[in-house]
């Protein structure tokens, strides 16, 4: 909205100035007492089209340059002694956009057809001439304007360069914040959730081996402890992570479906169709979709079997993820972050995600991913 309204207020300006300059052109026209007749129409036409030329001369410089010199030469050839003030805010533009060598050569030819425009308007001294068009262009003017022009795309170029280097700053410091935080978390938690994990898993261990019941806090403890490993582990390599590693993707799901098999229940993949060529963004979301849901099986659907299938279609990658847990179609489902997360996954790359239980009890995710969109 700011960069709109800066426009509008640009092409305003414009107008302004192609206008203001128009009107002088005009003034100085009619003061110099011309007749109403065909030429002297056609030099107050050139003198108002050379000076509104200048409203598009930050769309289109090189052609204002090119009009308003015309003009110039024009109405100089039709008898009127005036300044070539449009031709010069036009090498301003010109010179400003970067322009340079138009800039130059077509202020060469002007400079050159000024005193031919001047002898063609019935004067026949050729030194009155040649004072006429330096009256009508200085070239000092003409130094200036261009000199003007390229001082000031300079620094803008120069402005633009040092905001470049103002992100490139705020990139890098924010690259170190995250591996500073990656560092801390490291240090603070990882040692004291090893402890956690391992002691529950010795605890574990000498009770079986025992022939004692393990108690199910017990139990909660050691699948707290490695899933927070899990947890702490994935969330450090993302802050680790300078867009250089590869990202877990479609080719990491056998491991991970492995992996879900220590948690109490069966895990199986099927994948179906002809693989092939899938965008890093639609593997990311099919994995961390599968993460989800085998996560949320291993918490909460105290299921004994659990399918993973993956169907590769031309258009589209769809997903089922199915379990035999206790969830029944009239249980209440409260969406968690987790469910949440998906969601917002999936409709991010213009898919459709179904979360349920199933009609013949446990629980099912489905989503289908388009490839060509995604892309």
């Amino acid at each position: 909205m700011g960069n709109r309204r800066f426009r509008v207020r640009a092409g305003v300006r414009d107008w302004l100035v192609a206008v203001g300059v128009a009107g002088a052109l005009l003034v100085t026209g009619v003061s110099g007492q011309h007749s109403a007749t065909g030429p002297d129409l056609l030099g107050y036409a050139l003198l108002g089209v050379g000076g509104l030329a200048l409203a598009a001369g930050r769309r289109a410089p090189v052609a204002v340059l090119a009009v308003t010199g015309l003009c110039a030469v024009g109405y100089q050839a039709a008898g009127f002694d005036v300044a070539a003030v449009a031709f010069l805010f036009a090498v301003y533009a010109a010179m400003r956009a970067g322009q340079r060598i138009v800039t130059v050569v077509v202020s060469v030819a002007v400079l050159a057809a000024l005193p031919l425009a001047a002898l063609a308007s019935g004067l026949h001294d050729t030194g009155e001439a040649f004072a006429r068009a330096r009256g009508a262009l200085e070239i000092a003017w003409l130094i200036a304007a261009g000199a003007a022009g390229e001082a000031l795309r300079q620094a803008e170029r120069r402005a633009d360069e040092a905001e470049r280097t103002r992100e490139e700053t705020a990139r890098r410091r924010a690259d170190e914040e995250r591996l500073h935080i990656a560092r801390e978390l490291h240090d603070s938690l990882t040692h004291q959730i090893s402890v956690i994990k391992v002691q529950s898993e010795v605890a574990v261990h000498v009770a079986r081996k025992r022939g004692e019941e393990v108690p199910e806090a017990l139990l909660a403890i050691r699948e707290a402890g490695r899933e927070a490993a899990r947890e702490l582990r994935a969330t450090l390599e993302a802050l680790r992570d300078d867009g250089t590693t590869v990202p877990f993707g479609l080719d990491h799901l056998p491991e991970l479906v492995e992996r879900a098999g220590g948690s109490g229940f069966r895990a199986t993949l099927t994948v179906q169709g002809q693989r092939h060529d899938v965008p890093a963004a639609v593997g990311r979301t099919v994995y961390r979709i599968v993460q989800e849901s085998l996560t949320n099986i291993a918490r909460h659907a105290d299921a004994t079997t659990a399918s993973v299938s993956i169907d590769y279609r031309p258009d589209t990658v769809a997903l089922q993820v199915d379990d035999d847990g206790k969830a029944t179609p009239g249980t209440g489902l409260v969406p968690g972050m987790g469910l949440l997360g998906m969601s917002e996954r999936v409709t991010a790359l213009g898919g459709r995600l179904l979360a349920a239980p199933r009609g013949g009890g446990g629980f099912t995710v489905q989503a289908e991913l388009p490839v060509e969109r995604a892309s």
